[in-house]
């Protein structure tokens, strides 16, 4: 049923319908929203069948968390920012131990300074975890999500951190369809562990690998992460046929096909521009993209719709022929450029792309269409440099060497 819901309350709803057995709770902002509603729910016995777990920090919840997903049962927690990172050694565990454990991260600003607004580089710092990572661009899709993370991490056996902004998306009310509890049941599988603890069949989980062997597991860690990618694309196929809406999948294209020009070779001048994001920013570049395009600019927009496993093929289909590439980074590596476009830059090797990156968003900073219409058109007009701070108070700062404008690859 259609009706008008908090991101954080949605998210909560669509978590309680997957009838988790265990959710462990540590409130830190944006994400306590959701755990307080679940908390309600548990109360009042709309989540029934769950144990709700208060505990005393984000390590203890992700601690818990391994225990009960360990112990066989459907598991659930959220956290934000400082929080993700007080956990960092349990949630490398979590991965490294195959446990299907769905976290909501509602991604915060790292500090130092202080900072409780959006950006993403709390995930960021945990993207070689181990975990799946799925960003949503709007709060039906944070919603949606939940559902598809729990199948792919459950056939999967391994951790997934469903990414929304913090307060972007988990604090701003929308209309959202949450599916009804009866229609996930027949969606989504009951949880059948790959492997949990039994007293009458003992066995270890993480057990210590010396130099023989730990090469080899890492190794296997791997090509099970490499198989995600298809079962990603599978399951939100399959959320797409039954609730008749797309959610999640690989990368999403906001553009028609008209746009796709012959891969034999780069146009003869860069005006065919790609813009690639991911998050709630998306919705802001539709809106600065649209009147370009009807004025005649050949601008595509992809979204990055799983970031772990990062979809490279699904990402070079979805560039088609385009080689100028502009990046709108939500989080950054200091001294180089934003995280998502190295990601991007990765995958486009050998293609001879021109990619710029726009860090954009910091610490909560609005972006605003009218800056990125600015940015686009600048990489059009060949114009933008390899790295760009969108709307930097350049008169506070000293000036940046910020290199070349264009970066072949």
């Amino acid at each position: 049923m259609r009706e008008v819901l908090e991101g954080s309350q949605a998210v909560a709803m669509a978590v309680a319908r997957c009838r988790p057995g265990v959710v462990c709770a540590y409130p830190i902002s944006p994400q306590t929203h959701i755990v307080e509603a679940l908390s309600r729910m548990s109360r009042t016995g709309e989540l029934t069948d769950c144990e709700y777990v208060n505990v005393e920090s984000e390590f203890s919840a992700m601690s818990v968390s391994i225990g009960s997903s360990a112990a066989g049962s459907r598991t659930y927690t959220a956290t934000a920012s400082q929080g993700l990172l007080y956990m960092a050694e349990a949630v490398y565990n979590a991965a490294g131990m195959g446990l299907p454990i769905v976290m909501t991260v509602a991604n915060r600003a790292i500090g130092a300074p202080i900072n409780i607004w959006n950006d993403h580089s709390d995930s960021m710092a945990m993207r070689d975890a181990g975990w799946l990572q799925l960003f949503a661009m709007d709060n039906q899709e944070a919603a949606d999500l939940h559902v598809i993370a729990f199948a792919v991490a459950e056939e999967l056996g391994m951790p997934a951190m469903v990414c929304m902004d913090g307060f972007v998306l988990t604090h701003a009310s929308d209309v959202v369809d949450v599916p009804s509890a009866e229609d996930i049941d027949a969606f989504l599988p009951p949880f059948r562990p790959l492997q949990s603890l039994d007293v009458e069949n003992p066995a270890t989980i993480g057990t210590m690998a010396g130099p023989e062997s730990f090469t080899e597991t890492k190794y296997l860690q791997h090509m099970r992460f490499l198989d995600a990618a298809d079962v990603i694309a599978s399951w939100s196929a399959r959320f797409a046929e039954r609730f008749g809406r797309e959610a999640g999948g690989l990368v999403a294209r906001f553009d028609p096909d008209t746009l796709d020009r012959s891969a034999t070779a780069p146009p003869a001048k860069w005006d065919d521009v790609t813009v690639i994001a991911m998050g709630s920013v998306l919705g802001t570049l539709q809106a600065a993209i649209e009147p370009m395009r009807a004025a005649g600019a050949h601008v595509r927009l992809v979204g990055i719709s799983a970031f772990r496993p990062f979809p490279t093929q699904a990402l070079r289909d979805a560039v088609g022929a385009s080689r100028n590439i502009v990046v709108v980074d939500r989080a950054l590596e200091l001294g180089a450029q934003g995280v998502l476009t190295s990601c991007v830059g990765g995958a486009l090797v050998g293609t001879g792309s021109r990619i710029h990156s726009v860090v954009a968003g910091l610490g909560g900073r609005p972006i605003l269409a009218s800056s990125l219409t600015a940015v686009i058109q600048r990489a059009i007009d060949g114009d933008l440099r390899r790295l760009e701070f969108l709307d930097l108070k350049e008169g506070g700062v000293p000036a940046p060497s910020l290199g070349a404008t264009e970066v072949s690859r």
